[in-house]
């Protein structure tokens, strides 16, 4: 979807709608997706915003300046990527009007069946917007700057900050599972031994539901790391797991980037989509790291949908497995290097 929703993106200036920025002008690109490359009547000075780690790294890769979070202010365009979670989608809107200068464009787009309809009317009913025009079974609309903006800021930020949850956590828009906590994640929660000790890591940790639940069941454990790709995921992991001194964070693609250190235990909940269709191998990748990264002996506990074809996987990967629950739509395994 992202492929379509970047030419929708840029058609009004393809299209002669919008006149391309001059060659100088400073360019802000908030959920910029790995793929993206400029066209060649673009600025040169193009500053992505990515906190997906695998994006952020092609992006890097590709030359472009780019930072998990927005950055700076004074830019003459800003595009914005629009996607699923009207909370993320408000919040990036809201970051384009307070960091272009006043005057500056800002541009968004995204897919009908993301809800870019709903955005357009949400946004222009705090700022005037220019124009719009449908593309790529998307949408496109863009507005100019005014020179106050506090207060539609303040409109499209409102209910979109982080929230508290289950009264111990605190989630925002935009994360995993961030309206409740993961039917999946507590059954794997629920079916965790307690002697669980050493050091210990939670894979594709979110939030960190599953790393505070390991260090509430088990009191031997000396050390957590949790390993997240999306960086305010993490950061909001931080905040849930303030009170445990012995804990890590990383910013981590575990698909592409290896992991240095070695554990006793990996607790795990994998992705296993990327859009909208299902990506089993996302789950195989995420299992392979798990168990290059476990000691001799090394123990990972994880949960699944019940549909997903992990059995092999671990077959070929660990000494023995075994399924440790199964209900509604999930299952959770027990597997030994």
């Amino acid at each position: 979807m992202s492929a379509e929703a970047v030419k929708t993106l840029l058609h009004p200036f393809a299209c002669g709608a919008l006149e391309p920025p001059a060659m100088t002008a400073r360019a802000l690109f908030l959920g910029a997706p790995g793929t993206f490359r400029a066209p060649a009547d673009f600025p040169v000075d193009v500053t992505c915003v990515q906190g997906f780690r695998p994006d952020f790294l092609a992006l890097r890769r590709t030359g472009f300046a780019v930072s998990p979070v927005p950055e700076g202010d004074g830019y003459d365009v800003a595009l914005v990527l629009a996607g699923r979670h009207r909370g993320q989608n408000e919040t990036r809107v809201a970051e384009a009007l307070e960091r272009t200068v006043p005057g500056g464009l800002v541009v968004v787009a995204g897919g009908k069946e993301d809800g870019i309809g709903g955005l357009v009317k949400r946004v222009s009913g705090v700022v005037a917007v220019e124009d719009r025009l449908p593309k790529y079974h998307g949408a496109a609309f863009w507005l100019r700057r005014p020179a106050d903006v506090a207060e539609a800021v303040a409109a499209l930020r409102g209910g979109n900050e982080r929230r508290p949850m289950d009264g111990r956590f605190v989630a925002a828009p935009g994360m995993f599972s961030h309206e409740a906590i993961d039917a999946g994640s507590r059954l794997l929660a629920q079916s965790l031994p307690a002697d669980l000790s050493g050091a210990v890591a939670d894979f594709c940790a979110g939030w960190g539901y599953l790393a505070a639940e390991v260090v509430r069941r088990c009191p031997s454990i000396a050390q957590i790391d949790l390993y997240e790709a999306d960086f305010e995921s993490l950061e909001a992991a931080k905040a849930n797991l303030a009170g445990f001194a012995a804990t890590r964070f990383f910013w981590h693609d575990l698909a592409a980037e290896p992991v240095a250190e070695r554990y006793n235990a990996i607790v795990m909940n994998p992705p296993f989509h990327r859009g909208r269709a299902a990506e089993p191998g996302l789950g195989r990748d995420m299992i392979r790291a798990a168990a290059a990264a476990l000691r001799p002996g090394g123990r990972l506990f994880m949960v699944a949908n019940r549909e997903l074809p992990y059995e092999a996987a671990l077959d070929e990967l660990f000494a023995d497995w075994r399924e440790t629950a199964r209900e509604g739509g999930f299952k959770t395994f027990a597997a030994k290097r």
